[in-house]
């Protein structure tokens, strides 16, 4: 089973990255385009999904389904 997925914020935009990874799976220009492809992406690899605000604390998590 692979690691937690994350929506952070990074430079201009958002980055979706598994907990561990040095490099984001992908980055978007908006939070909402990166919970999209995070939520797809969590769905797909059955792990959690937990978004951070711009302060960096968790503003919302979703269970794999």
């Amino acid at each position: 089973m692979e690691a937690t997925l994350h929506v952070m914020p990074y430079g201009a935009g958002w980055d979706v990255i598994h907990e561990g990874s040095r490099y984001a799976e992908s980055h978007h220009a908006t939070l909402d385009e990166a919970i999209a492809a995070g939520t797809r992406r969590a769905r797909l690899t059955k792990v959690e999904l937990l978004v951070h605000g711009s302060n960096g604390e968790v503003s919302a998590r979703s269970m794999p389904a």
